[in-house]
């Protein structure tokens, strides 16, 4: 392991503890990947993030094979299409925020309630429709929903975000918690 992937391994267990710490996600539950060389580093299934080693985080290459000795992300579908998919983005965020989270179970966007929805991306951010977890429709409707944006919420679900770096995701989907907030205090 280089210094470099090294260094990468531990900006994704520390952004994934930074989660929990900012109230964006709970427990496990959300999952983190960074694009890296052939492939991404993705945070592993079901891991208390504060036991996390960089080498639990789990290197995927663009084929889907899997180089780690956990499983990765059950959600590591959607990770691997948007990269895929945007070839600009070096981040995904993907968290379960109390407010996002109470907009998708309602299956709402949220509108352009505030002149800081613009920071993802288009007038409004978009809610994909509801598919099982972890499965190809469920990623392509994330897919969808991201196409010319930076964050959606997925319906019964949560919430994604996108960056060209990591920082720019996490930062991105702060925001849309608290969008999602204030939407919510005006419905």
């Amino acid at each position: 392991m280089t210094v470099s992937d090294r260094d990468v391994r531990q900006a994704i267990i520390d952004a994934c503890i930074e989660m929990n710490a900012l109230g964006i996600n709970q427990g496990t539950s959300g999952n983190i990947s960074c694009r890296h060389g052939e492939g991404m580093l993705i945070s592993p299934t079901s891991t208390p993030y504060d036991t996390l080693v960089p080498e639990d985080i789990v290197f995927m290459g663009w084929d889907g094979e899997v180089d780690g000795r956990l499983p990765p992300s059950s959600e590591w579908r959607f990770h691997l299409d948007i990269m895929k998919a945007r070839p600009e983005v070096n981040a995904v965020v993907h968290a379960h925020p109390t407010y996002c989270t109470t907009i998708a179970i309602m299956g709402r966007k949220i509108p352009a309630i505030h002149y800081m929805v613009a920071v993802a991306g288009g007038n409004d951010i978009r809610c994909a429709p509801y598919a099982t977890f972890g499965t190809a429709e469920l990623s392509a409707h994330a897919v969808e929903a991201l196409r010319g944006r930076k964050a959606c919420l997925l319906a019964q679900h949560g919430m994604i975000a996108i960056g060209s770096s990591l920082a720019q995701a996490m930062w991105l989907a702060v925001e849309v918690e608290t969008l999602a907030r204030q939407y919510h205090g005006a419905l």
